[in-house]
């Protein structure tokens, strides 16, 4: 499990020493990527707290939320309607019931920890 932690806390450190800077009109583009990553990272973290994480499934996972959020971006610039909206929407609530799962887990745990 901490191996997951390691790898977000180090991408973003690298993010913020980087001088990189994105052109305004990728910025629909970058906001879904990473609400895609992090959809997959925290689907990672909750899936290795159940004892359940496969690597393939993660990979795909994560590749394939970001190609299918960037397609739904793009078909969405091409068509003047801001279809990106609907991935914002579905990532972020799936980000935030992982979380909310993941507090739990770790919560509980360790108030079973404490019992024993």
């Amino acid at each position: 499990m901490i191996i997951p932690i390691i790898g977000v806390l180090l991408g973003i450190i690298i993010g913020l020493l980087s001088p990189i800077t994105i052109p305004i009109q990728y910025s629909s583009y970058m906001s879904v990527a990473i609400l895609a990553a992090l959809d997959s990272v925290f689907g990672g973290i909750r899936s290795s707290i159940e004892k359940t994480f496969n690597i393939e499934i993660f990979i795909s996972g994560f590749f394939g939320n970001a190609v299918l959020a960037a397609i739904l971006t793009y078909i969405g610039d091409q068509l003047g309607v801001p279809i990106y909206y609907a991935a914002i929407f579905a990532f972020g609530v799936r980000l935030f019931q992982n979380f909310a799962i993941i507090r739990r887990y770790i919560l509980m745990g360790n108030k079973k920890n404490n019992k024993n």
